[in-house]
């Protein structure tokens, strides 16, 4: 749900709030998947930084609405993870992003391959050749 802080004056979403949504839910992706930041980055020492991230909106949201987010992942390279949010209220579509995370080791700072595990379990979500998807995208509420 969005929530007052998450909102202008008038009570209408304030976009750089999403990107602290949008950050939660990828978190949530991560953890959905089998990798939750928390033992990743203090166990196993990387993380995955956004590196890229563009919006366009279509409606407002508002103070009080539950928004649904879908991930869907669009391209799985040597270190980095193409995503797409498309966010609704109800079936009332609002927004989508295109989200680029690479892979990071936190101690140097440098780029990383993705660990063949975390790899695998990402590229399952790849849509199928020619297209045509089996799968359905991620979700997640607020």
């Amino acid at each position: 749900m969005l929530n007052f802080g998450d909102c202008d004056i008038s009570g209408t979403a304030y976009y750089p709030a999403y990107m602290n949504i949008l950050n939660g839910v990828v978190e949530e992706f991560w953890t959905h998947i089998g990798f939750p930041w928390h033992e990743i980055i203090w166990k196993d020492r990387w993380g995955t930084p956004t590196v890229h991230i563009s919006c366009d909106f279509s409606k407002p949201s508002f103070f009080g609405d539950r928004l649904r987010f879908e991930i869907t992942v669009l391209k799985v390279g040597r270190s980095s993870l193409r995503l797409r949010h498309n966010v609704f209220c109800g079936e009332e579509f609002r927004f989508s992003s295109e989200h680029v995370l690479a892979a990071s080791w936190l101690d140097s700072h440098t780029s990383m391959t993705w660990p063949d595990e975390v790899r695998a379990k990402l590229e399952s979500f790849l849509p199928t050749a020619g297209g045509n998807a089996d799968h359905r995208p991620v979700q997640a509420q607020t």
